[in-house]
């Protein structure tokens, strides 16, 4: 590893991917609560979603600006700010009497999440050689993939004997511990000009342009014309805002990264992999519970084993990545995920579980074999001046496009739910298919990257 004389990379490494463990946990975490929650506030199934989909949201309106704030501050600084951020949040969710407040305590823990990431790819990306960088990209996915896979099930373990607010009692002490270990352990990395400035209207162009596609994008199963509007007004700005990039001489956000093209074609193998990965993690639970009339516990034991799947292939694909590159990879994963897929356009109240987890197994092994590698591939070809930059423009995309992608998958759903909730499930998973197979397409475009 390069520069371990320096950095202690084991201890900066811990500190990241424990912070990026409960910040993306916290994604899913809700998901087999949902019921729990509608019936302590009195709210509707389009209403309580707002917990996930807007938490995504705010990191994908977030992330755009990480790119600025890691050349403009310390790494310690930074890494304190988006953890004690994510505290304060996560302690309000916990105490919410209202479910006012509990959405606008989850948007206060996704800011804090939307700079972890981030900062950990750069970062680590920046202390390790590059020839390991497949290696440890598996290691961070090992985090970043099993964390929103395995938060159905600690949620449903809890609330089969819990409250829902026990969820952020859970995470709260790990996260002020690693406030306190980022205080004494963490290590500025690279280096900062405290005199860079932000530019604002490129952070309002950003922030009104994807805040008002997603919200768009979510709201089109309740009202579609005001989300299609919502969905127009994004665009527009998102252009406005790629535009201003472009005419500055030191943008928020550099849009060189899409100059290459094997950048471009994995963004968007990352971003289609995302969809598949934490759209059926939203539509399982609450179909196994509400249609199928198992309880939270057994919804929850349906994905469990697809999480330590995707755990543990993830260590694998990083490995692979770095002696035989990302096109195979890339390959063989989006046509496990299309074939494994298959069976859940049978699925009907008398369907198998063990059928159904053994099917979410074969997903979740084609899953990690297509982000691991192609996240890696996607950083790895771009020059260092550009790793910030393109980081954010990976995470951001991830964010959005996932966001959108369930959004849009969630509506088809809903739509066909009107007649029976298995023809909704159905055309939901035809959805993903189809995205799997657009995906096995593009990867057969790439390059060998060996």
């Amino acid at each position: 590893m390069a520069s371990t004389k320096t950095y202690h990379v084991k201890i900066i490494l811990f500190i990241f991917m424990l912070g990026a463990f409960i910040s993306i946990l916290n994604q899913t975490l809700l998901f087999t609560a949902f019921p729990n929650i509608m019936a302590t506030f009195s709210i509707n199934n389009n209403t309580v979603h707002w917990l996930t989909t807007a938490y995504m949201l705010v990191n994908g309106i977030w992330i755009p600006v990480t790119a600025y704030l890691i050349g403009r501050f310390s790494t310690r600084q930074l890494t304190l700010f988006a953890l004690g951020t994510f505290t304060l949040g996560t302690l309000l969710s916990a105490i919410s009497p209202t479910f006012g407040l509990l959405l606008v305590s989850r948007l206060i823990q996704a800011i804090g999440a939307g700079i972890i990431i981030p900062l950990m790819q750069v970062v680590m990306f920046t202390i390790v050689d590059k020839e390991k960088h497949g290696t440890i990209m598996g290691i961070i996915s090992l985090t970043t993939g099993f964390a929103p896979l395995i938060g159905p099930t600690i949620a449903g373990v809890i609330i089969s004997r819990l409250s829902w607010r026990y969820l952020f009692w859970l995470v709260l002490p790990i996260s002020i511990g690693l406030v306190i270990a980022t205080m004494f352990g963490m290590q500025n990395v690279g280096t900062t000009n405290p005199a860079r400035k932000l530019d604002y209207s490129s952070v309002i162009y950003s922030t009104l342009g994807f805040g008002w596609l997603l919200y768009g994008t979510g709201s089109l199963n309740l009202q579609a014309k005001l989300g299609s509007l919502f969905i127009v007004l994004g665009i527009l700005f998102i252009i406005a805002f790629i535009h201003r990039q472009i005419n500055l001489n030191t943008p928020m956000l550099d849009f060189r990264v899409f100059q290459n093209r094997q950048f471009s074609l994995s963004l968007i193998l990352v971003v289609l992999s995302f969809i598949t990965l934490i759209g059926p993690q939203a539509v399982i639970p609450e179909l196994v519970q509400s249609a199928m009339h198992y309880t939270a516990l057994t919804s929850a034991l349906v994905l469990l084993p697809g999480a330590l799947a995707s755990g543990l292939t993830s260590l694998v694909a990083g490995y692979l990545y770095d002696h035989i590159g990302a096109k195979i990879l890339g390959i063989i994963g989006s046509l496990t995920v299309a074939i494994s897929m298959i069976p859940f356009l049978f699925l009907n109240k008398h369907s198998s579980l063990v059928m159904m987890a053994i099917c979410l197994v074969f997903k979740m092994i084609g899953n990690a074999l297509v982000m691991t590698p192609l996240t890696t591939e996607a950083l790895n070809i771009l020059p260092d001046e550009l790793l910030k930059h393109g980081t954010a423009m990976v995470n951001t995309f991830r964010q959005v496009g996932g966001s959108i992608g369930t959004g849009i998958l969630v509506t088809i759903q809903a739509f066909f739910s009107s007649h029976s909730p298995f023809i909704g499930i159905q055309a939901f998973f035809v959805g993903i298919i189809i995205i799997a197979l657009i995906r096995f397409i593009i990867a057969l475009t790439l390059k060998p990257s060996k």
